[in-house]
């Protein structure tokens, strides 16, 4: 599966896969915008044997065709905020 990658210019090490070049049309408008400027990295065959450094590569498959992308991001939180999720915060026992 060919797999383009793109670097987001808001989010610190956070990048965007998409299967065609340049073609954002299955990205949600919010996403677009909370990511930012995005600048192509590289275009890659992605297969479920290829090592990617910061994913597994059956998983961004699976999301490429379920959802049209796949982002990578470093930190949890920041993927459920863009995702409108609020993460659970650890509950503080009352003494």
């Amino acid at each position: 599966m060919k797999t383009a990658i793109y670097k987001s210019s808001k989010k610190r090490d956070s990048y965007l896969y998409i299967e065609n070049e340049d073609d954002f049309s299955r990205i949600p408008p919010e996403l677009l915008s909370a990511i930012g400027q995005l600048s192509h990295v590289m275009t890659i065959e992605l297969s479920q044997d290829k090592k990617l450094a910061q994913a597994n590569a059956a998983q961004v498959m699976h999301e490429l065709q379920e959802n049209g992308f796949y982002l990578q991001m470093p930190d949890d939180s920041d993927q459920l905020a863009l995702a409108g999720i609020k993460p659970e915060s650890n509950h503080i026992p009352v003494l």
